[in-house]
């Protein structure tokens, strides 16, 4: 299938408009698709878009899903939201998957490992930046990600080990710490963070 296939961000912002009702969760989901389109011109230049689409709409499912009984729930329901619209492809869908082990799917795929690491690593920026006095995302340092991921107590529901993958896809940690970093800042005003 091509990777271009139904992945029009115009529909995309309409389905996170109508799924997704907490504000916290539409600003995480755009942060991810900023870090996952970043990543996708380092690691497969050429499927910024779908990567980009797999991030933005991975929480679909948010209004959807026991989070506090069964977690398996979260992504095979984005996933059935999305082939109801007839938005997106199976390595999208994968992606999406893969992005919580919970559900079943371990990444194994570039983009699965970067869906699965770009995920967490959002709001670990945003914990990071609470530290700081003017609690911006642009106040992050990409030292002080590197640090922080060796605090074991720092922002614990962070995934670290989601975020220590990324060295299955060929860069190192402090690299896709900076380019994620980075895909934040840019457009951290435009969110508020």
């Amino acid at each position: 299938m091509d990777n271009n296939v139904n992945m029009d961000r115009e529909k995309a912002i309409e389905l996170l408009e109508g799924y997704v009702s907490t504000p916290h969760i539409k600003i995480h989901s755009l942060a991810t698709e900023a870090v996952m389109r970043a990543l996708a011109s380092r690691l497969s230049p050429g499927d910024e878009q779908m990567w980009a689409m797999a991030g933005l709409l991975h929480d679909l499912d948010e209004d959807h899903c026991d989070w506090k009984n069964d977690m398996s729930t979260h992504g095979p329901k984005s996933i059935e939201i999305l082939k109801d619209h007839n938005f997106g492809n199976e390595e999208m869908y994968n992606a999406i998957l893969a992005h919580n082990p919970k559900n079943g799917k371990k990444p194994e795929t570039k983009f699965e490992i970067a869906m699965y690491a770009g995920d967490p690593i959002t709001g670990f920026i945003n914990a990071i930046a609470l530290v700081y006095p003017d609690k911006k995302v642009g106040s992050v340092k990409l030292k002080s990600i590197i640090k922080r991921m060796k605090e074991t107590r720092f922002a614990a529901g962070a995934n670290r080990e989601a975020m220590k993958a990324i060295v299955k896809t060929g860069i190192s940690f402090d690299e896709f710490a900076d380019i994620s970093l980075k895909a934040m800042q840019d457009i951290s005003d435009d969110l508020g963070l």
